[in-house]
């Protein structure tokens, strides 16, 4: 994204990441490796953007054996030795293990002082609290070593106190555009290395690359040359119409209760099916498990866009800078469940939150949430069988966005209370 970016500055930061990586081959060239090692070490890891697929926000770096499988590149491969890299993506070609969690992390880290500034920035111009925080591995480009910059005042995490960096959008993408799964379905000659190309191992495909570097070459230039189509994308992608009715024709089959594990089933497919239907009025959903008493419940949490007028009242009259939907595959919401998610809605996550459920509440149930708002200013409603049915025909006809639904269950709930 940065390479095929119009703008200057961006392409000057893809020309400053690149000399950055291809001066761990000048290093290596200079019998420098152990710096070369440490540098890239270092790099592997940026916890403060935290792209990836770790659950704590931590990584764990590289070692000294695959860094310096890295760097033996810049040796073995002619093209590397000469020019260096054109697109430091490309060593996912060579070297097993590297994905696009650890293209991410090795940019980001380059580009550190870059994202500390651009933070700053945005949390000046939108008002995100800081405080003074101590970032480690920064990247000289004048000294080309990483350091500690100390009393930046960054945003953190609210549990560990730990620095957070933002990313401009216009730079994500799920998946790299230049990516090994592409090259090997379409660019790489299986039959060529294998016999039996079905079987045929990624360790396979790195040690034929490395000795045919041309194969890999014609898979750039190809790139290069389509770099028209390389944009920014969602990092959440909607599942088509006919998954969407396939989808909740298999919620209606469901029995209520939990036999046969249908609780579990019919979690996974609302989890599934809502973030699409909803999607981007409520973005970023994360589905999650807690605890009430021993009692295991399942929530989608979105986050609140406040995209619509609709949206921006629950943030302002609820404070729901999140939006929780309690998935309950139950014949009939009980007060107990009312009980539960009470509980759960507080001034952090907000005060406005949707049971997804079969059956419409009955009318004590009803009674019970009028009260809460009467006396708590918190609101809960339901989304039963026959409101997630319409919003899927919604989806389909594309007539009204499918959270309108989810507007109308809240007006008939308001009209209700005193």
């Amino acid at each position: 994204m940065l390479w095929r970016s119009p703008s200057q500055q961006d392409q000057a930061l893809h020309t400053s990441l690149i000399n950055a990586f291809n001066h761990l081959g000048y290093l290596v060239s200079q019998g420098e490796e152990a710096q070369a090692m440490a540098t890239l070490i270092a790099a592997s890891e940026c916890d403060e953007v935290g792209l990836g697929t770790s659950v704590t926000r931590k990584g764990k770096r590289i070692g000294a054996t695959k860094a310096k499988e890295i760097l033996t590149l810049f040796k073995r491969i002619p093209y590397y030795a000469q020019r260096g890299f054109r697109h430091f993506e490309e060593i996912q070609f060579f070297v097993d293990g590297i994905s696009k969690d650890r293209i991410s992390d090795i940019s980001c880290s380059f580009l550190k002082s870059f994202l500390i500034d651009f933070t700053i920035q945005q949390c000046e111009k939108i008002g995100i609290p800081r405080e003074d925080v101590n970032v480690l591995n920064v990247y000289d480009y004048r000294k080309n070593t990483f350091e500690t910059q100390n009393g930046l005042a960054l945003p953190v995490n609210p549990i560990n106190g730990r620095p957070l960096l933002f990313v401009p959008k216009r730079w994500l993408r799920f998946v790299p555009w230049i990516n090994y799964d592409e090259y090997f379905s379409t660019y790489c000659p299986q039959d060529e290395i294998s016999h039996k190309p079905d079987e045929l191992l990624r360790v396979e495909v790195l040690d034929y690359n490395r000795d045919h570097y041309g194969v890999v070459d014609a898979y750039i230039k190809a790139k290069e040359r389509t770099f028209e189509d390389c944009k920014n994308d969602p990092l959440f992608s909607q599942i088509p119409v006919t998954s969407a009715k396939r989808k909740f024709a298999l919620i209606k089959k469901l029995p209520s209760g939990k036999e046969d594990n249908a609780d579990k089933k019919y979690e996974n497919a609302i989890g599934q099916l809502l973030p699409s239907i909803l999607y981007p009025k409520l973005d970023f959903t994360q589905e999650q498990a807690r605890t009430d008493s021993g009692v295991s419940i399942r929530d989608l949490i979105f986050y609140n866009t406040a995209s619509t007028p609709f949206l921006q009242d629950m943030h302002n009259d609820y404070g729901s800078k999140q939006i929780t939907l309690e998935m309950k595959n139950v014949a009939e919401v009980g007060r107990e469940h009312v009980d539960q998610l009470n509980r759960y809605l507080s001034e952090e996550l907000g005060k406005f939150g949707i049971f997804v459920t079969r059956n419409p509440m009955k009318k004590a149930i009803l009674t019970r949430t009028i009260d809460l708002w009467s006396g708590q200013r918190k609101a809960i409603i339901s989304l039963t069988d026959e409101d997630v049915g319409q919003m899927v025909e919604l989806f389909e006809s594309k007539q009204r966005d499918p959270i309108d639904v989810i507007v109308k269950k809240y007006n008939e709930f308001r009209a209700r209370c005193p």
